[in-house]
């Protein structure tokens, strides 16, 4: 009787690291696409809910680069200022603030051709979305390959530590 007890608990266990994600979300910009000329990234955002904890994935040749910039260098489409910048052709971004955050190509002609991205980050405590730019607190940049998916969740470290911790002692006592 103890030991069927003892396997519907890790069962359990088991069931919550599968079935209990984290909140985050990860976008492929672009889908498929990527991120390249001639693709309508309005469109692509237009859909989706951006909260702080969500990362965006840009994957793109090296021909391109991704730079964060200010709203107003973002309806410009100027160079040369970027709040970061990366070319490495898989690049991350951390929502780390709430906010609209603004992103270009800073290859010449490339942002006026379409090639730039604003995203309105809400809060991750509140459903509420607010207009604050992003320029004080940029977000972090890391270099990542990602497979190919416009969202996906991701098992929130933490929860795995702790479920698999208590998994192990409860294995030891039954040993």
């Amino acid at each position: 009787m103890a030991s069927s007890s003892v396997g519907m608990a890790c069962l359990g266990l088991v069931l919550c690291m599968v079935v209990v994600p984290s909140l985050a979300t990860v976008y492929t910009v672009g889908d498929a696409s990527g991120w390249a000329t001639g693709v309508d990234y309005s469109s692509w955002a237009s859909d989706k809910t951006f909260k702080v904890g969500d990362s965006l994935v840009f994957n793109y040749p090296t021909s391109h680069t991704v730079e964060e910039v200010s709203s107003s260098d973002y309806s410009a489409c100027t160079m040369g200022k970027a709040i970061s910048t990366d070319s490495t052709g898989a690049t991350t971004i951390n929502l780390k603030t709430a906010g609209t955050h603004y992103f270009i190509c800073g290859v010449a002609g490339h942002c006026e051709n379409g090639m730039k991205l604003a995203v309105k980050v809400e809060s991750s405590s509140s459903s509420s979305s607010t207009d604050k730019p992003s320029t004080t607190s940029p977000s972090t940049t890391t270099t990542t390959k990602i497979p190919d998916s416009s969202s996906s969740w991701s098992l929130s470290p933490v929860l795995a530590f702790v479920t698999t911790w208590v998994a192990l002692c409860v294995m030891m006592v039954v040993s």
